[in-house]
This record gives C-alpha cells, structure tokens and sequence, in this order.
C-alpha cells in the first residue's frame, strides 16, 4: 500500500477542491517527520472525525534555534510514508523549503502572551517560526479540523490563540501525550538518547506525575517544585530548564493550583532536551496508573 505524495501547494488545493465538492471534511495533522506512534495516534483521531486526512511534513527551519540541530534532525520521508499509509491516511504533504519560504518571504507571525516564558524563554524565535509555518500550513490545506499532541503544550496553546486572533476558520483538536510502557512521553528526540540515558529518561515523567498528584492534594507548590528539580538532577538530568507550575489556558503562572492547571517541564538529559507536561488535576489517576504498569 503507498500513499499520495504531494509537494506543490496548487496540486493540493486541487484535490481539496474536489474534496469539498463531494461534500467532506478534512483534517490536517502537522508534523516535522520522524514519525512515531504519537504521531499516528493523531491520524487515527482524525480519521475518526473527518473523511480525509493530511499529514504534512515539513522540516521547518524557522523553528530551530541551532544550525547542528536542524543538521540532525531525522529525516525519514520513505519510512514515515509507509506509516502513514498503513494507517489510512489519504495524502502526505510534503513541500520543499523553496515552497513554503519563496525568495523574498518577508511575513512572520507572532503570537504574545502564551509564547513567553517556558520554551519561548529559553528558544527565542520558535514560536515565531511555528506560528508562522502553521498558519501557512492551515492556508494551503483549508482543512476543517487540525489535530495536534498535548506534549508539546505551549505550542498548542499558541496555535489555539492565533487561530483564534486571525478568524482562521479551522478547529483545532487536543490529543493526549502518548507515552512509551514506562511512561516517557514520545517524541522524535528520543532517538538520540544513549542507552543508559534512555534507561533514566522515564524518570522524568515519574517525577512530573508524582509532584503533579501532590500539587492537586494542596502540599506547598514552592516546596514541592524545588525538591522536584533536585530530583530530575538526582536521576542524572544535567540541567532542568524549567519546572513550572501554569494556568490551562492561558499559561499563566500560578502560585496554587487553583483552577484547572499543568506543570510542565523541560530538562537536558545528555545532549537531549526533554519536555513533558500533565494536567495537575487528572495526576493522580496517572501515578497510579504508572505504578501499575511498571509492576
């Protein structure tokens, strides 16, 4: 079984075209590559709610803040068509830079309040370059729905609010992080782990979820937030970026978990930056939930 491919953005607003004309709903799932089973997990949302599915692929430079790091990303189109297809996907975009950055381009979209702090902090210009490339991306798709992973959860929150801001007319869908058995949340980064480093990156995740549940039973957040970057440390992190404890919608920071709220977390392990996050309500179910899978 192959799959679509489709590179020239008139070539696709074409097959959307006769899309709509048959009356039906299209999603779109955003991606960078180097799929996995987060990856497909989003796909799967979207069959379930629209007729036919996008997957864009596009590697964007704008959103890196290192040069080495744009270098190693993986690269997998051949591998990450065969996923696609094998879950039912009906066309993989997947545009060159050329394309999506023509000679001259001179827009960028900037989105305020929700990009700052937390990553925005510490990758100057990310959100910038996500924001920009999304916006182009639900343009050239004209997709009803687009589906994006809680995982990285200030970038959803500032996809939300330009969506919102600009009138563009597409909803956007929350899907949960998906996690590995031993509850490390997926992500493409985590190929570049070591061996041993791989054996310690789940504890990230325990200690989020852990501190998360004690947050929700109204221990001290301060207290509870230092011993937690001490123990990310003590599990062999080099450096936690940040540990923080924000409001659900707006990111806010919070003092107390007062109202719905998440605690997020970036943190280096080796040469890899890991990011996680978890809904401080819903955390408890979760410890429990990860202690059982680990018996």
């Amino acid at each position: 079984m192959s799959i679509p491919i489709v590179r020239i953005v008139a070539e696709l607003r074409s097959i959307v075209a006769a899309w709509r004309r048959e009356g039906f709903k299209v999603a779109v799932v955003p991606t960078m590559g180097a799929l996995h089973e987060g990856h497909l997990s989003l796909v799967r949302a979207a069959l379930a709610k629209a007729d036919r599915v996008i997957v864009t692929l596009f590697v964007n430079p704008k959103q890196f803040n290192s040069a080495g790091d744009l270098a190693v990303y993986p690269r997998t189109e051949h591998d990450d068509a065969a996923k696609l297809a094998s879950v039912g996907t009906h066309i993989l975009y997947a545009p060159d830079a050329a394309d999506i950055y023509p000679q001259g381009f001179a827009t960028t979209v900037s989105v305020a309040g929700v990009s700052e702090g937390l990553c925005g902090a510490f990758r100057p210009g990310h959100f910038d370059g996500v924001a920009t490339v999304v916006t182009k991306l639900f343009l050239q798709t004209g997709a009803n729905l687009a589906f994006f992973g809680e995982k990285d959860f200030q970038q959803l929150q500032v996809v939300r609010r330009l969506v919102r801001d600009l009138d563009i007319p597409i909803e956007i869908v929350a899907c949960p992080t998906v996690r590995e058995a031993d509850g490390l949340a997926m992500s493409s980064r985590n190929t570049r782990l070591s061996a041993a480093e791989r054996r310690s990156a789940p504890r990230l995740a325990e200690i989020l979820f852990e501190t998360a549940g004690r947050l929700s039973s109204g221990d001290p957040v301060e207290r509870l937030l230092h011993e937690a970057r001490q123990a990310i440390l003590a599990a062999g992190f080099s450096r936690v970026e940040y540990l923080e404890l924000r409001a659900g919608d707006n990111l806010a920071l919070m003092a107390t978990p007062g109202r719905p709220a998440r605690l997020l977390v970036a943190a280096w392990l080796g040469q890899t930056r890991l990011i996680d996050n978890v809904e401080v309500e819903s955390a408890q179910r979760s410890v429990q939930a990860l202690k059982q899978a680990a018996a």
